[in-house]
């Protein structure tokens, strides 16, 4: 498709704010008005339609499509997106462990186990810890605090979720990277300390390195994504 615009910017509109294209407003993928909460993410959405050239690259839309699945997907469907959520906390990364005798346990002690106590701080709940792979029930306690948690975020913070979870196979995780002093880095390596161990014993291709690279840029995406959106 060709450009058929000159001028991408960002304006206010009723309870938020919207990108527009030479002044006309646009509509989501389902559409909806794709209105926003901030300015900042209304820019970095009118960002992505000024930076196009003369041809339109729908690939390098990132933010308008999670921009679009939360007005699309989220909004419309907050509980079950929510109930989607919480099975990553109980079968969290974080919380399986190797046995205690492994040299890869004394690597997610040294990693895993701050993220998740520092979770288990702020939230007031207790995470029950597993040596192997046999599935063991988290506390309901802690199930309903969390699910208290998400339903006081956004329709923007909880598709940046979906996708952190995903890719980390960790709501822990998840929530730890949508604060604002979020080290997304640190958070990324406890993701990946499974896989960048095997990398460390056996070596990696370059077409892995790739993979893992994208999966990285996703992840931090989400991250901006949630941070744009307060």
């Amino acid at each position: 498709m060709k450009r058929f615009y000159k001028e991408a910017t960002a304006q206010a509109t009723d309870g938020g704010w919207r990108a527009v294209l030479d002044g006309r407003p646009i509509r989501t993928a389902g559409g909806r008005p794709q209105a926003v909460p901030t300015q900042a993410l209304a820019e970095a959405l009118a960002a992505e339609w000024a930076a196009q050239g003369e041809e339109i690259d729908t690939a390098a839309f990132h933010y308008r499509d999670l921009a679009d699945f939360a007005i699309d997907a989220v909004a419309p469907n907050r509980a079950a997106v929510i109930a989607e959520l919480l099975p990553y906390a109980e079968t969290d990364t974080l919380c399986y462990r190797a046995d205690p005798d492994e040299a890869l346990y004394k690597r997610q002690m040294e990693v895993w186990e701050p993220v998740l106590t520092a979770v288990e701080a702020r939230l007031g709940v207790s995470f029950a810890r597993i040596s192997g792979i046999m599935h063991k029930p988290q506390p309901e306690a802690t199930l309903a605090r969390l699910r208290a948690e998400l339903e006081q975020l956004g329709d923007f913070e909880l598709a940046a979720l979906k996708m952190l979870a995903s890719l980390a196979a960790s709501l822990i995780i998840a929530l730890e990277a949508i604060r604002l002093d979020a080290d997304a880095q640190d958070l990324w390596k406890a993701a990946e300390l499974e896989a960048d161990w095997q990398v460390e014993l056996w070596g990696e291709d370059w077409e892995a390195a790739e993979r893992r690279a994208a999966r990285f840029e996703a992840f931090t995406l989400a991250i901006r994504l949630a941070l744009l959106s307060r």
